[in-house]
């Protein structure tokens, strides 16, 4: 009798496993999308929207201040995802920064961490400006033509983020000054994006 219980088990659990996250690639939850049609790149850069999962940043001329925020990112997050092959950090650098102080900050932000998938990309504040707004956010820049707010940005070029947060209502970036926000909302948000291409693909393997 224990024998037939144990061939059961071991015969009806593959399967139900196989229901339960099948079922999860159509029930799974998406990060919701906030804005679509975000303009590509034209920076002459060899780096693009299209077919990656972006952080999109604008760090301003202020290094000294904006560095501490790129700490809290490569801690918090990118050191977290930094291995997915799809998934990059972009940022969008003003032509008058201090190139001494954004190698120093690159130099440290690479400590331990590969930051061959987080690209800075020195161009003119005419550009980040323009860059900036196609986003179609309520934020500004700063004074100094950056902003302490990353956005998430999909494979299609369509800004994620939250709809419905508790605290501002819709989340169109993450505050990365903001450690608790960047830890309880941006790395949930991260995990829930990355999931949802993962599923995406394993439906279309299945499919095939």
């Amino acid at each position: 009798m224990k024998k037939f219980l144990v061939l059961g088990v071991l015969f009806i659990l593959p399967i139900v496993a196989y229901l339960f996250f099948a079922s999860g690639i159509h029930n799974f939850a998406k990060l919701p999308i906030l804005e679509e049609n975000i303009p590509e790149l034209q920076l002459g850069e060899n780096v693009q929207l299209e077919d990656k999962i972006t952080v999109l940043g604008f760090l301003g001329t202020n290094i000294e201040r904006e560095g501490g925020d790129l700490f809290n990112l490569n801690q918090k997050i990118f050191k977290s995802f930094a291995e997915f092959k799809d998934f990059q950090f972009l940022y969008l650098v003003p032509e008058d920064i201090n190139l001494d102080e954004l190698d120093r900050v690159k130099h440290e932000l690479s400590l331990g961490v590969n930051l061959s998938n987080w690209h800075f990309v020195l161009t003119s504040q005419e550009n980040i400006n323009t860059v900036f707004k196609s986003l179609r956010t309520p934020y500004e820049l700063t004074e100094d033509g950056g902003s302490p707010y990353i956005f998430i940005i999909d494979k299609k070029r369509k800004l994620r983020g939250r709809d419905d947060d508790e605290d501002s209502g819709v989340l169109y970036g993450y505050d990365s000054s903001d450690i608790a926000e960047l830890s309880n909302k941006m790395k949930d948000d991260v995990k829930i994006i990355l999931a949802e291409y993962r599923l995406a693909l394993k439906k279309n393997n299945a499919d095939r």
